[in-house]
C-alpha cells in the first residue's frame, strides 16, 4: 500500500458521528473551505461599510482563493466529484487573475507615491 493511499484512506475515516452524519478530516477540510468561500463576502460588506466604497479588499481575493482552493481539494480527494471540482476551480482562476491585478496596482500605486515623494527607492 503506497503512502498516499494510507494518507487518503485515513483521510476519510470518519472520527466524528452526530445521527447520520458522519465527519472525516475530508469533511473538515471542505467545510472550512465552504466557510472561507462565504466569509469573503462577509469581509467584502464590512470593507464597503468602513470605506463606503464598493470595492473588493485584497483579502477577498485571498480568502475567495483559499476557499476554493480548500474546497476543490475536498471534491478532488474526499470526494472524487468532478461537479464540486469544476464548481470550485474555476473561480479560483478568477480569484488569482483579481489577486494578481490588485496587487500589480497597489505596487504601481506606491512606486508613484514615492517618485511622487522625489525618492528614488535607493
Amino acid at each position: 500500500m503506497t503512502f498516499w493511499h494510507s494518507f487518503n484512506q485515513w483521510m476519510n475515516t470518519p472520527f466524528l458521528h452526530i445521527g447520520t452524519l458522519h465527519i472525516d478530516a475530508w469533511k473538515i477540510i471542505g467545510y472550512v473551505g465552504a466557510l472561507l468561500f462565504a466569509l469573503r463576502w462577509v469581509v467584502q460588506a464590512l470593507y464597503r461599510k468602513r470605506t463606503g466604497h464598493n470595492i473588493m479588499p485584497t483579502v477577498f481575493w485571498t480568502i475567495s482563493l483559499m476557499g476554493a482552493g480548500l474546497s476543490t481539494l475536498y471534491f478532488i480527494f474526499g470526494k472524487n466529484d468532478s461537479v464540486g471540482i469544476l464548481q470550485n476551480s474555476l473561480p479560483a482562476g478568477v480569484a488569482l487573475y483579481n489577486l494578481i491585478l490588485d496587487l500589480r496596482h497597489k505596487s504601481a500605486a506606491a512606486t508613484a507615491a514615492a517618485a511622487a515623494n522625489g525618492q528614488s527607492g535607493k
